[in-house]
């Protein structure tokens, strides 16, 4: 399902577009779409910095010990 969304333009802008035929949905879609990502991308990438910054306070021993114990399991 899909949504509307209305934004306002000057005119000097929409005539400009209009004179060189831009297909408004698809150009507002997609920059639309390229935000999300990149937001995305930088979401994901504060969260494994604040993981990396955690998992570097456990000892080495710790890691090793909790796969081995998982392995066991199989």
């Amino acid at each position: 399902m899909s949504e509307v969304i209305t934004v306002r333009v000057k005119k000097s802008l929409k005539e400009k577009i209009r004179k060189h035929r831009i297909d408004i949905s698809r150009t507002v879609r997609e920059a639309l779409e390229d935000e999300v990502r990149k937001r995305e991308k930088a979401e994901i990438a504060q969260a494994l910095s604040e993981m990396k910054a955690i998992l570097e306070k456990v000892p080495d021993d710790e890691i090793v010990k909790a796969i081995r114990e998982t392995r066991d399991q199989r």
